[in-house]
């Protein structure tokens, strides 16, 4: 950890050897925990997931790696100035450059999942010294299709917002499975995880993410083209159950053929890294340990 980091966190170990960090930025306060040892390794959370969400992940990781995780402003414990304020993809890059900033000096790993990265391509692109090498599993990044396709799943988008507006999560749930292809009953997952609770914390969390981080995906900005020239190694990801007709599928696709590279399989579908957590665990040190 930098010494501006000590300074500027208020960063405590706990007796897991976490250590836990809250990191004043333009408009929010972003917690974050970083354990393990080894060259840095951020994970960048889907849908209303914050630090705690792949805390079966993790620990398959922490032995190789110097684990990062954080609640994404709006989220959890990264409070914001202005409660209720939609944060943009971009400004959501800027909080992962000033974090990547805080904690080391040298171009660290990233894992991005769903929303998580789209945040890693922008970063990739507009901070390309932050990243070595990021891992982008299925991108919720519209502007990665061609106008049509564009168009129709950004109109999904809004209608999931309508659809929470009028019956809450009950009603969204199912339909945000459809659109990005999720189990919602959990048959194909590892045996013996512990499902996390709908608490009130998460409910919070997608009332932030349906409401704002929805509308950021809408009104993104990101530029396809600067991915072709960023230094920043991407390895566009799926998962081996996503079907291939869906929103998530079709970005990591296009997000292959755009950078004319191989696109690799992860065990499970959108949500992987929480239902296969150890084999998971296992394709990501492959591919982060290959030369």
């Amino acid at each position: 950890m930098s010494a501006t980091a000590t300074a500027t966190a208020t960063a405590t170990a706990t007796a897991a050897s976490v250590v836990v960090g809250a990191l004043p930025v333009p408009g929010a306060v972003l917690h974050y925990q970083l354990q393990g040892s080894g060259p840095l390794l951020l994970i960048s959370q889907s849908g209303e997931g914050d630090a705690d969400r792949t805390v079966d992940l993790v620990p398959h990781l922490t032995d190789a790696f110097s684990v990062l995780t954080y609640d994404r402003r709006g989220l959890s414990r990264s409070r914001l100035t202005e409660p209720g304020r939609t944060t943009s993809i971009a400004e959501h890059a800027q909080d992962v450059h000033r974090l990547l900033a805080e904690v080391t000096d040298e171009p660290a790993l990233m894992l991005g999942c769903s929303l998580g990265a789209v945040i890693g391509l922008h970063v990739a692109a507009r901070y390309p010294e932050r990243l070595s090498t990021l891992i982008a599993h299925e991108p919720v990044a519209p502007r990665l299709l061609p106008e049509a396709e564009r168009a129709h799943h950004k109109a999904e988008l809004a209608g999931l917002q309508d659809t929470y507006r009028a019956g809450g999560l009950a009603a969204a749930f199912p339909e945000m499975a459809r659109v990005l292809g999720i189990d919602l009953a959990g048959r194909d997952a590892e045996p013996g995880l512990t499902p996390q609770p709908l608490d009130e914390r998460r409910r919070a969390n997608f009332d932030y993410f349906i409401e704002h981080d929805f509308s950021a995906v809408i009104g993104d900005t990101l530029d396809p083209a600067a991915l072709t020239r960023t230094r920043t190694r991407i390895i566009p990801a799926l998962g081996a159950t996503t079907p291939t007709a869906v929103f998530d599928h079709q970005c990591a696709t296009a997000l292959a053929t755009l950078l004319d590279t191989e696109i690799r399989t992860f065990p499970g579908g959108h949500n992987g890294n929480t239902t296969h957590p150890r084999a998971y665990a296992q394709q990501l040190r492959s591919l982060l340990t290959a030369r």
